[in-house]
C-alpha cells in the first residue's frame, strides 16, 4: 500500500507540473490535476493541503535537484571555468527539465516563484564578479550585471522555445568572454 501511496503522490505532482507548465497555475484547477493523474481530489488535499502548497513542493524540489545535479559546476575553480559553466548551465538546465523550466518561466511574475529563483541565481552575482575582476576587466560589475541578464534571458526563451540556436548562443558568449 505504501508504494501504491508513493506512486499516486508521484502522479499528482507530474501531472502539476505538466498542467502549470502548459495552461499556468492560475488556469489549472485542483480538479484537473486530479483527473490527469486517475486519482481523488481528496487525495491533493490529503498530500499537499492545497494548491498553492503543491506548487510550492514543485518549485523547492525543482531547485534541490538542480543544485545537488550541478553542485559542481557552480563551485569555483577558476575564473573561465566558472565563467564557462555559467555560460552553459541554462541549456543544461532547460535540456535536462524542460517542462519544469517552462513552468517556472510561466510563473515568474508569481512571488514564490520568483523568490526561488532569486534565491537560487543570488549566491553567482559574487562570484561572477570575483571571475572578472580576476581576469582583469575593467567593469567587472557591469559584466556582471551583463551576463546576468543574458543567462536569465537565454533560460526563459528556451523554456519557452523561443530560443531557435542555443547551442550557437553558448558559443557566441565564451567567444566573447574568450572561453573557448
Amino acid at each position: 500500500m505504501k508504494e501504491d501511496t508513493y506512486s499516486r503522490k508521484e502522479k499528482i505532482l507530474q501531472s502539476a507540473l505538466n498542467l502549470f507548465a502548459e495552461k499556468g497555475f492560475s488556469d489549472t484547477s485542483t480538479k484537473e490535476i486530479a483527473v490527469h493523474a486517475s486519482v481523488s481530489e481528496a487525495l491533493i488535499f490529503k498530500h499537499f493541503g492545497n494548491k498553492d502548497a503543491l506548487l510550492t513542493h514543485l518549485i523547492k524540489a525543482g531547485y534541490r535537484r538542480v543544485l545537488q545535479q550541478h553542485r559542481g559546476m557552480i563551485t569555483y575553480k577558476n575564473a573561465k571555468d566558472f565563467l564557462r559553466n555559467m555560460i552553459s548551465l541554462p541549456h543544461k538546465l532547460v535540456t535536462e527539465e524542460p517542462t519544469f523550466w517552462k513552468m517556472q518561466r510561466r510563473l515568474a511574475h508569481m512571488p514564490f516563484s520568483k523568490l526561488q529563483h532569486d534565491q537560487f541565481i543570488k549566491p553567482v552575482q559574487p562570484v561572477l564578479l570575483r571571475a572578472f575582476t580576476e581576469l582583469g576587466y575593467s567593469k567587472p560589475e557591469m559584466e556582471t550585471e551583463f551576463l546576468l541578464l543574458v543567462i536569465d534571458m537565454l533560460w526563459k526563451k528556451e523554456a519557452c522555445g523561443e530560443l531557435d540556436h542555443p547551442k550557437e548562443m553558448v558559443s557566441l558568449l565564451e567567444g566573447k568572454y574568450n572561453l573557448q
